[in-house]
């Protein structure tokens, strides 16, 4: 054995194991919980569904088709109680996904923690709690940024000093990958973030100064992991570098482990693929890589996808797989029995410098916009973000970024791993959406309403003090107080945030494509067909805010020729008709990535008919698997484009040819 291995009995330890997870009800996610626990994960990493994410109770209008599609409803005390029956909160390290409502998923957590007769003190895990970041991906924002960093301000300052082992926030660079950042943004936007949200804790004064170590020390991050594992795993590097730097210089923390880069990690969902998906294991894995590799940049904790995540809702034997993938690495290898296997390489030296220098760079134009907040109300952060993107899908297009089995190696034989009745995924009962409603209109009339009328009344008036939010959450968690009302109380104090959607980007138009020429004349001739400029409205109905595919098809549009109406995320079916007829467009094109869009084409059509414009062509994009494609289709949808559909050139092709049949017009010819 060479001089630097470790014997077997002194490898280091593993990182935590988690799978995101949950679906349709608390009673059905505690069983898969109960059921990874026993196959060897170490950790529990709740997925919970839209409405609860947006502060919504299961039965409101806007929850229709939402509830457990994506994650777990969790309404009140009595379904977090059923999510953890049989788990004991003081052995359990729970990462929890959630961040405009944080604040209220950690009271109810706190508050079962006491009926297992468990002393909060002892629990241990992590809230997402980066509202900032929700902003510029997965816009589950509820309220303008202000009060959404006060409140991410009151769970640090409430836990360092009630819940010391609980990490309050966990600032994330993971979904800004996913909306477009190249590595030097994400370094740069995720510190930026980090920043914002220590300063506020330390100009709120809720935490004494000498007790600030302990902040920053239970301050952790939540990264991504893409294909390019040498480079991602220089940014993990140069995030250490940059983070021990960063507070012991700004907040003059001088305790090396109150210094530590702390980090939990899931790879890239964005690369993984709807074509060919059996190479998305591979893909998930080599990512894996990246922050396992160097021991002193090493994850504390991974969760990785399932290889069918481009296609719906995993299986519990497609978690299994996925958790099985960092039991081999882990356990199987000699990974874990040698020390740092990059220091000293001038290579990696290099890139993790030239990494630094670049995010050091943004770093400084988000300080002249005025920090982080400002920046992205301003819409420069969002509008970076979305022209990485685009540069990303240009690439593409061009060929010159290869995916394989997407624009390189498509010939394939059938996946026998799709080729089963379920078509490789889950899909949610729709009858757990009516169960859920039943079982929360009975909690409602059992509760003691007077109690809860009083918890409501001293919510109220802690956000309007500015006192802490926690105790009177908790509080109100005990008396059966419910997500909607929680929220509904925080929205008529700070009221309600529409974030800039980012597609004003001053981008030349693409150029040396004979595709795009094509499609940009086929525009021009049909609108001087019809009268007038082509028009689509792109629509994002329902409480789904992954907007990354909406926006790129936004700013493909307009190059392409098209006038484009797009107002973000979150519309109901009423305001998206509304729009349609008010703006006069020629085609509505809706995104929906949660699982709800049987539901929301059903409710947008229903108010096209009430306005009497349900002759208005409708195209849909999002994860749909081939069977409610084919329903939709039957039902009038004129296209339906999935992640496969990389070609936007052709999208936009098969666009104006729908627009030109609505009219009478014979279509263009198209290249195969």
């Amino acid at each position: 054995m060479s001089q630097d291995a470790k014997t077997p009995d002194k490898r280091d330890r593993p990182w935590l194991m988690r799978t995101y997870s949950g679906h349709s009800s608390a009673k059905a996610s505690n069983e898969l919980y109960r059921m990874n626990l026993s196959k060897g994960q170490t950790g529990l990493s709740v997925a919970f569904d839209l409405p609860t994410q947006t502060g919504y109770d299961s039965d409101h209008p806007l929850a229709r088709g939402e509830v457990g599609k994506v994650g777990v409803p969790i309404d009140h005390i009595g379904d977090m109680e059923a999510l953890f029956e049989q788990i004991p909160l003081e052995q359990m390290n729970t990462s929890m996904t959630i961040n405009a409502t944080a604040p209220w998923l950690l009271a109810l957590y706190v508050a079962v923690a006491e009926r297992q007769g468990v002393d909060p003190a002892l629990l241990q895990g992590t809230t997402q709690n980066d509202t900032l970041k929700e902003y510029l991906s997965r816009g589950t924002y509820i309220f303008p940024p202000a009060p959404s960093v006060r409140l991410v301000t009151d769970i640090v300052a409430y836990t360092v000093q009630h819940i010391p082992r609980w990490n309050p926030t966990n600032i994330c660079s993971y979904h800004l990958q996913e909306a477009g950042a190249t590595p030097t943004q994400e370094l740069a936007y995720a510190l930026s973030t980090a920043i914002a949200i220590l300063d506020a804790v330390k100009a709120s004064g809720q935490v004494d100064e000498e007790d600030f170590g302990n902040v920053v020390g239970r301050i952790s991050f939540f990264v991504n992991a893409g294909i390019r594992f040498v480079e991602e795993t220089c940014k993990m590097r140069a995030f250490n570098a940059m983070w021990d730097t960063l507070v012991q210089e700004r907040y003059g923390v001088e305790d090396p482990k109150q210094r530590r880069f702390r980090y939990g990690v899931q790879v890239n969902s964005l690369g993984l693929t709807e074509s060919q998906p059996e190479n998305n294991v591979q893909r998930i894995v080599l990512e894996m890589l990246a922050v396992t590799l160097s021991k002193n940049a090493r994850a504390r904790a991974i969760q990785l996808p399932a290889w069918n995540e481009a296609l719906g809702l995993p299986r519990p034997w497609d978690q299994q797989w996925a958790l099985r993938m960092q039991q081999v690495l882990a356990l199987e290898t000699d990974l874990l029995e040698y020390g740092d296997l990059f220091d000293g390489s001038p290579v990696i030296e290099a890139k993790v410098q030239e990494l630094i220098s670049g995010a050091e760079a943004e770093m400084e134009r988000v300080a002249e916009q005025g920090g982080m907040v400002a920046a992205i109300e301003s819409g420069h952060v969002k509008r970076e973000l979305v022209m990485s993107h685009t540069l990303r899908m240009r690439a593409i297009e061009s060929g010159d970024l290869k995916i394989v089995g997407v624009n390189c190696f498509q010939q394939t034989a059938e996946s026998p791993l799709t080729a089963g009745g379920d078509a490789g995924i889950m899909k949610v009962d729709v009858q757990a959406e009516r169960d859920q409603i039943a079982s929360l209109q009975a909690f409602r009339a059992s509760r003691d309403q007077a109690a809860v009328g009083r918890a409501l009344a001293d919510l109220r008036a802690a956000a309007i003090s500015g006192d802490n939010i926690m105790p009177s959450s908790i509080a109100a968690a005990r008396v059966g107080v419910t997500t909607g009302e929680w929220s509904e109380v925080l929205r008529e104090v700070f009221g309600e945030y529409r974030a800039p959607t980012g597609i004003d980007i001053a981008m030349a138009g693409q150029t040396e494509s004979p595709a795009l020429d094509a499609v940009r004349e086929q525009v021009r001739q049909t609108g001087q067909a019809l009268g007038r400029p082509l028009r689509l409205l792109i629509g994002k109905p329902g409480l789904d805010g992954h907007s990354n595919g909406a926006e790129q098809i936004a700013v493909k549009g307009r190059d392409a020729g098209f006038e484009i109406v797009y107002e973000g995320i979150r519309l109901t079916p009423a305001q998206i008709a509304r729009a349609a007829q008010e703006e006069g467009v020629h085609l509505i094109g809706l995104s929906v990535l949660s699982g709800s869009h049987m539901e929301l084409v059903e409710d947008i059509r229903a108010e096209l008919e009430k306005i009497g414009a349900s002759d208005l062509p409708i195209i849909i994009g999002g994860i749909i698997p081939e069977s409610d494609a084919d329903q939709l289709k039957a039902q009038g949808v004129q296209a339906v484009f999935t992640p496969k559909d990389v070609d936007m050139n052709a999208i936009m092709a098969e666009l104006v040819n729908i627009i030109r049949r609505d009219h009478g017009l014979e279509g263009f010819a198209q290249a195969s």
